[in-house]
């Protein structure tokens, strides 16, 4: 299977949201990176048809997803960013459901509905309101919304929004078990989900391509440029104020800083280090820096 998407535009008005973004997509995870703004939902909305592109393609196998209408949808699995939900309801009802408006027949749909229900950890409380949920018991009634009817191209945006480590982990690992026969497209600001389990790496800027690579051929794209250095307490501020710094952590009165930059600071006590895609994320949408 493949997804084809072609010079891809959306414009709102004077703003546009994506300006001729190109990419082939086949089976496997693909992780999307940007900032907030960056056109990430506008992707994932124009592939589902939610909205409407100003100009450009979408192919399927070949055909434009406009002119296979509902065979495409039914291939389609999408978790929005937004929880949207009949709060009333149960998340057994809800499933429910949503099966029926994706046509599974009364019987596949019970038995899908529990079996989700147990992948992401409420088969236990699948009786129970919506209302009564948190935010991370939500954001997997909509994981398991999109699993439904076993989808061949699954959107997911934020997927693992509002989890504690633990269910990160456990939801990262089942996305990675059902990617060989799926075409699995995960938008997050949490890098670490999709590090080791993508087989490339999407970043978009400002609704346009910056690059489209494995994670490993991106990261070396910043050898060389990722450092670890000592400073003074009371240099921290301005080492923030004027530096990339992605992480850091106190040792006696010292402080360790990592930082990605092209030319690192003089009269420090500098390490160079592995870079780490985080880094590049850093690196590439972190800019003035």
């Amino acid at each position: 299977m493949r997804l084809e998407i072609k010079n891809l535009v959306k414009e709102y008005g004077n703003h546009t949201a994506l300006d001729g973004v190109s990419i082939t997509l086949s089976n496997g995870i693909y992780g999307l990176l940007g900032s907030n703004g960056a056109g990430k939902s506008t992707l994932m909305n124009l592939i589902t048809d939610n909205v409407c592109r100003t100009s450009g393609d979408i192919l399927c196998d070949g055909t434009d997803i406009l002119k296979l209408g509902k065979s495409f949808r039914r291939r389609l699995g999408y978790m929005p960013q937004q929880q949207g939900f009949y709060e009333q309801l149960s998340a057994r009802a809800f499933l429910l459901y949503m099966a029926s408006l994706k046509g599974i027949s009364r019987k596949e749909a019970k038995k899908q509905t529990d079996e989700l229900l147990s992948v992401v950890n409420l088969g236990e409380v699948a009786h129970k309101k919506i209302r009564e949920f948190s935010g991370g018991m939500k954001q997997r009634v909509l994981l398991a919304q999109a699993l439904l009817g076993n989808p061949e191209i699954l959107l997911l945006d934020e997927p693992t929004a509002g989890l504690d480590p633990k269910e990160r982990i456990r939801i990262r690992n089942f996305i990675s078990e059902i990617a060989e026969n799926k075409i699995v497209l995960i938008s997050t600001h949490v890098v670490s989900d999709i590090e080791f389990i993508a087989k490339e790496i999407i970043l978009l800027k400002s609704g346009r391509l910056v690059s489209h690579e494995t994670c490993n051929n991106l990261i070396k794209e910043i050898e060389n440029k990722v450092f670890e250095i000592e400073v003074d307490k009371e240099n921290l501020k301005y080492f923030q104020d004027n530096h990339r710094v992605s992480n850091l952590c106190h040792n006696d009165d010292k402080i360790i800083v990592r930082t990605v930059t092209d030319n690192p600071p003089e009269n420090y006590k500098i390490h160079l280090v592995k870079p780490t895609l985080e880094d590049l994320y850093l690196y590439v949408f972190e800019s003035g820096k």
